[in-house]
This record gives structure tokens, C-alpha cells and sequence, in this order.
């Protein structure tokens, strides 16, 4: 139990980590979190110092989470609480007594999106019913390297089922075994892309940090729906073992945070070469010792930053867009607007081939490690279970995608070898890295996305507005960082960042002195519904 002095701890943090509302916020209507908005830093001086333990800030993260997710605004952001978590905790208060302690995540809760596996007592679903029960046989890569730093692995994440690669008319953040997730500002709002439960737990402040996953958009889209910071890593440089995949080519798994400098200090633990995963051999010699090294204030004065494009059809988003070059500027920038991507818009369906073919590759690959326990082995096992199961599975949208997937051929196809070289030349070699070596510029800057659309489980959609900078980074597997920007009628909108291979350390500059300078992250309300009448 929290004591009466950590109690005390607790409660001044709400104070410390309190972001006051701004002229057009609306008001609170739930009574203050002892850790509000409260940062990794603040959570380990509290820690080091003996006025905070990892089991009170463990206890009360599971207190939040049932107190809002499971009851009040019902966030429907977590699929299930660690059972061992408190257990955990103590054996990390217990080292720390002892004079050890891991490093920045130690005694830190962490949750993780539902596709990633967590070998103890939970499950790993990618929130389907068909993998009910699968508890998995060794954790994921990054999951080990998580506790190896001491984290808590506090729970799994709702998530858009399959990571949205089941239907085309599919909600964000709906799931059969979680249902519809809710964006924590306006509740009948979409939380956007398939890390929801993700980005809405912790911009609910249901746990510290939390972990996502991206094929094009799965980070950044619910960071900019939920107000949070998102880092989608170069494809590389964090270990997709033992995560439920779509695409070999685009998948990652990366931090959404409440602040530059947690995704920042989240990264350098995910960080790391896996012999499981291939592509992670790419990055060796490339991974910085301390992403939070970069944190630099100062980082946007004399960095030359291109503007690809606005959002080209939303005046809300390209405001955002011209309050953030202004600001780039008055940080002593130099903005390159525009510095247009001349290959844009020629993909086609390129990448929508690549992901077809590789999901059922590596999805089959994927299925063939479960348990024996789990009846599923392939993409037609699960096809036909959601045929069997329409009831509870595909209440609301199909399975489209599934269906197309299963009738791509092997990966040695000519089809899809021409499709994955299209879209090689076209974001990489044209594209970002032509734009960047023409104009001579550290980073690029563009929109994150759209305003959070409704919720529209009858006619399909609730995908977050469009608009945004997550497909040439995707495709081409660059990393990209959204920032809280601005907000709409009381909904956030962020901006990105993005670059070249493994150009971590300057889009973290960049995104770091971005934020300090503006401050636009502030915590949601949970409000119903918009009043704009």
C-alpha cells in the first residue's frame, strides 16, 4: 500500500506536473491525478530520493485505469492489467534498497499495445477473439530489454484489431476483444490509427509510458488524435520479434509519451540488434547510448528544415502547419517552404501490394510459433474464424483485406518484387533523400494528421481526418516524431518531423526545442461530446 509520506509525494507531483488549461479548454470534470502529467525524471528523482516507490506509482496507475477505463469515461484503452505487476514492482524496490537500480526506467509502468508478446499472465491478441488465450511462449525482444531496464510491464493495449489490416471500412481502435476505444479528449471521438490504446492510455495518464507499433501511420496518427508525442523508428533500429507483424518491410514498434524527453529515454531501451530480427543487423553502430543525450533546447537554431507540403484539402491542420513554421523561425530556423517530395502521390498501389503480400508471409511465419494450444496456424484458419464468429467478430466491418492477402503468392512473385522496388525508388532514393540532399536540410516538417473524426461504427470510418506526413516515412522506413501543436474546438493537433536512415538524434533535437517553445501538450478532460453550438 501507498504510504502516508508517499501519499504526500503523490499529491505535490499533481501540483509539479499540472498543465494549466488554456483560454479554450474545457473544464476538468475529474478530480486531480497525483500523477498528472508526471514525467520519467520526476518519477525517478521521487524514487532515488525515497519519497516515491515503484509499487505506489504502480498501484496507482491500476487505480486510474479502473477508476477511467474500466468505469467513468469507460476509455476502453486496455485490454487487460498485468497480474504480476505489484509483484514486479516490489522486486525492483527491493533491488533499489539495495543500492541497484537499472537505469531511467527502473520502477518505471509501461504499457504495452496487445499485439506484442508478454510471456507471464497476460495474453497476446493483436485484440482478436481468435487468439484468445494465447499466452505467449517468450517475450518479444523489446519486452525483454524492457524489463531488463527495470520496467514494469503494467498491462496490454486496445488496439485497432489486427493493427487495422483487416477491413478497409474498419474503425480505429475497435477490436472484438476490446471493443471501441475512446479518445480522451472528446469521448465520441475517433483516438485514431492502431496503436488507440496506446496513445490514449497515456495521454489518460493511465501509466508512464506506453509502447506502439507503425506500418504506415499506427504511431503517429493516435498521437496526433490523443495529444501525445510518437516516435516511429527507422525500420531497424527496434526488434519486431515477437510482435504480431503486418509487413516486414514497414513494421516497428516505438514510444508514445507524453513528452519529448520520455519517448526519448523509451527509446534508448527499445533500441538494440536482434539476431531474430534480421533487419535490426542495419543498425549496429548506429544506436546512440542515450537518445535523451539530444534533448537540446536550443536544437532548432540554425537547422534548415523543409516544408514538404500542407495538408492540401483541411485549413484547420495547414494553420497548425504556419503557427509551427513560425515558430521554427522565431527558434532561429531557417525553413526551406516549400521543399517539395517531387515523387509524391506516384506510389499507387504499390504499397498497399507490398503489405498484401508480405502480411500473409509473415503473418503465416508469425502463427506457426504460437502455442499448440491455439488453433489459428494461418491467415485461412483465421479467415474462417471470423466467418464462423461473424456475431462478435465482424459485427460492424469485414474482412477484406484478409480475404485479398490470402490470395497473394509467394514473395518471389514478380508482381510484388516490381511493387517493393517501386516503392524503394520512389520514398527513399527520389524522395526523402533526393528532397534532403537538394535542399540541404537536417529534417522535414509537415502536419500529423487531421481533427479526430466521430466514432462511426454503423457506416464504417472514424479514421482520423487525413492529411498528414506518415506514408513517404513509412514506406520508406525513416523515422518520424509528432508533437502536440494545437488544439480545435478542444481536439490536438500535432506536427511532424522526419528524415533520412537512422536520423534519430537530429529529429529528437529538433522535436525537443520544437516543444519546449511551444508547450501545447495539455491533459485531455474526457469530455462526452463537442458542444459547438
Amino acid at each position: 500500500m501507498v504510504s502516508r509520506r508517499e501519499f504526500a509525494e503523490l499529491a505535490s507531483l499533481a501540483v509539479v506536473g499540472a498543465v494549466l488549461p488554456g483560454p479554450s479548454a474545457p473544464p476538468r470534470s475529474q478530480q486531480a491525478f497525483a500523477l498528472e502529467e508526471t514525467t520519467v525524471v520526476q518519477l525517478q528523482d521521487g524514487m532515488k530520493a525515497g519519497r516515491l516507490t515503484a509499487r505506489g506509482v504502480t498501484e496507482a496507475y491500476l487505480t486510474r485505469i479502473a477508476a477511467l477505463d474500466r468505469q467513468g469515461p469507460t476509455l476502453r484503452s486496455v485490454l487487460e492489467t498485468n497480474p504480476d505487476a505489484l509483484a514486479i514492482a516490489d522486486a525492483l524496490d527491493a533491488e533499489r534498497h539495495r543500492g541497484r537500480t537499472r537505469g531511467p526506467l527502473h520502477g518505471i509502468p509501461v504499457i504495452a499495445k496487445d499485439n506484442i508478446d508478454t510471456s507471464d499472465r497476460m495474453q497476446t491478441t493483436a485484440g482478436s477473439l481468435a487468439l484468445e488465450g494465447n499466452i505467449a511462449l517468450r517475450d518479444a525482444f523489446i519486452v525483454e530489454r524492457l524489463r531488463a531496464a527495470g520496467a514494469v510491464i503494467l498491462a496490454k493495449a486496445n488496439l485497432s484489431e489486427w493493427a487495422n489490416f483487416r477491413s478497409t471500412r474498419s474503425s480505429s481502435g475497435w477490436s472484438g476483444r476490446g471493443r471501441q476505444c475512446r479518445n480522451p479528449y472528446v469521448l465520441d471521438r475517433t483516438p485514431s490509427g492502431s496503436s488507440a490504446g496506446s496513445g490514449t492510455a497515456v495521454s489518460a495518464n493511465l501509466c508512464a509510458v506506453a509502447v506502439g507499433t507503425e506500418t504506415d501511420g499506427s504511431i503517429i496518427s493516435p498521437s496526433n488524435a490523443c495529444g501525445v508525442v510518437g516516435i516511429k523508428p527507422t525500420v531497424g533500429l527496434v526488434s519486431r520479434a515477437g510482435i504480431i507483424p503486418i509487413a516486414h518491410s514497414q513494421d516497428t514498434a516505438g514510444p508514445m509519451c507524453r513528452t519529448v524527453a520520455d519517448a526519448a529515454a523509451l527509446l534508448t531501451a527499445l533500441a538494440g540488434v536482434d539476431p531474430r530480427d534480421p533487419a535490426t543487423a542495419q543498425a549496429d553502430g548506429r544506436i546512440a547510448k542515450d537518445y535523451t543525450a539530444f534533448l537540446d533546447a536550443g536544437g532548432l537554431k540554425g537547422a534548415r528544415i523543409g516544408v514538404q507540403a500542407r495538408s492540401g484539402n483541411n485549413p484547420i491542420v495547414d494553420k497548425v502547419v504556419e503557427q509551427a513554421i513560425a515558430v521554427l523561425k522565431a527558434q532561429g530556423a531557417e525553413v526551406v517552404d516549400p521543399a517539395p517530395i517531387e515523387t509524391a502521390g506516384q506510389l499507387g498501389t504499390s504499397e498497399r501490394d507490398v503489405l498484401q503480400y508480405e502480411f500473409k508471409a509473415d503473418l503465416n511465419a508469425y502463427l506457426a510459433t504460437m502455442p499448440a494450444s491455439i488453433r489459428p496456424r494461418t491467415l485461412a484458419d483465421l479467415i474462417a474464424f471470423n466467418a464462423a464468429n461473424e456475431a462478435r467478430e465482424m459485427p460492424f466491418f469485414g474482412q477484406e483485406i484478409f480475404i485479398a492477402s490470402e490470395a497473394r503468392g509467394p514473395l518471389t512473385e514478380q508482381a510484388y518484387l516490381d511493387a517493393r522496388a517501386k516503392c524503394i525508388d520512389l520514398t527513399r532514393t527520389k524522395g526523402i533523400d533526393a528532397t534532403m540532399d537538394k535542399f540541404k536540410l537536417a529534417g522535414m516538417l509537415g502536419p500529423s494528421g487531421g481533427i479526430a473524426s466521430l466514432v462511426d461504427l454503423a457506416g464504417g470510418g472514424g479514421g482520423g481526418g487525413g492529411g498528414g506526413s506518415s506514408q513517404f516515412p513509412a514506406v520508406a522506413g525513416y523515422p518520424h516524431i509528432t508533437v502536440p501543436a494545437g488544439f480545435h474546438f478542444g481536439l490536438p493537433l500535432g506536427v511532424s518531423f522526419y528524415g533520412r536512415a537512422w536520423s534519430e538524434p537530429v529529429l529528437i533535437r529538433l522535436a525537443y526545442a520544437f516543444e519546449q517553445a511551444t508547450k501545447a501538450r495539455r491533459a485531455p478532460a474526457f469530455t462526452p461530446t463537442l458542444a459547438l453550438s
